[in-house]
């Protein structure tokens, strides 16, 4: 018998499942989206020129460069590095390129309400989450993990996010497969900006767009 086709074909098939997972990964990747946003976006930013006045550095160094929002921790801070986009929401949808490079091992996208902290999605080499950040005003309050997902976020690699809110009522997803769906009453609820954290060294951001 010859077993040569099989073995070709044998090969191809682990050399895709190989790349799958990087080769799907993109920047500005358009995803599908789960809880039924359609409208026009209201915000879309791609860092061709200075900062807009919406995006206000609260910690550590952002900068344009290359095209491209990259952000730098600062000892002197004391404090992860924090970017503020001053859009107030609800109910919307964000959706961002972004790439981790040296020492920096993720970043999370997060979300206030007026009371301070609400929650965020957590993107690290193995996982992405969305976690209930802990009451800063109650000593017994504790960050609660309200879905994770383990995948594959390599250094150096652009990836796209997308978070959409709707109610209490929240789904992550990236273009490299890794979905998160999470729901909890504190959800449903107004929000006044968007918030990018992030440690280390080297974090680029690109491609935002915000629909409501």
């Amino acid at each position: 018998m010859n077993r040569l086709p099989q073995i070709i074909c044998s090969t191809l098939l682990v050399s895709l499942v190989g790349l799958s997972s990087s080769a799907i990964a993109e920047k500005n990747a358009s995803l599908d989206f789960k809880l039924g946003h359609a409208s026009d976006a209201v915000l879309q930013e791609s860092f061709e020129g200075t900062l807009p006045t919406l995006f206000r550095g609260v910690k550590g160094e952002w900068k344009i460069a290359d095209g491209s929002l990259i952000a730098n921790e600062l000892a002197a801070d004391k404090h992860a590095a924090v970017l503020n986009v001053q859009k107030s929401n609800r109910n919307s949808a964000i959706r961002l390129s972004f790439k981790f490079d040296g020492t920096t091992k993720g970043f999370n996208l997060s979300l206030n309400h007026k009371g301070g902290h609400l929650y965020r999605v957590g993107v690290s080499p193995s996982a992405m989450r969305v976690s209930l950040d802990k009451d800063k005003k109650d000593p017994t309050s504790k960050a609660v993990v309200l879905g994770t997902t383990k995948a594959k976020f390599a250094a150096g690699q652009w990836y796209t996010l997308q978070v959409e809110m709707q109610g209490d009522r929240v789904v992550a997803q990236c273009d490299n497969g890794a979905i998160v769906e999470a729901q909890h009453a504190k959800l449903d609820t107004d929000k006044p900006n968007y918030r990018i954290v992030m440690k280390g060294d080297s974090l680029a951001i690109d491609d935002i767009t915000v629909w409501e």
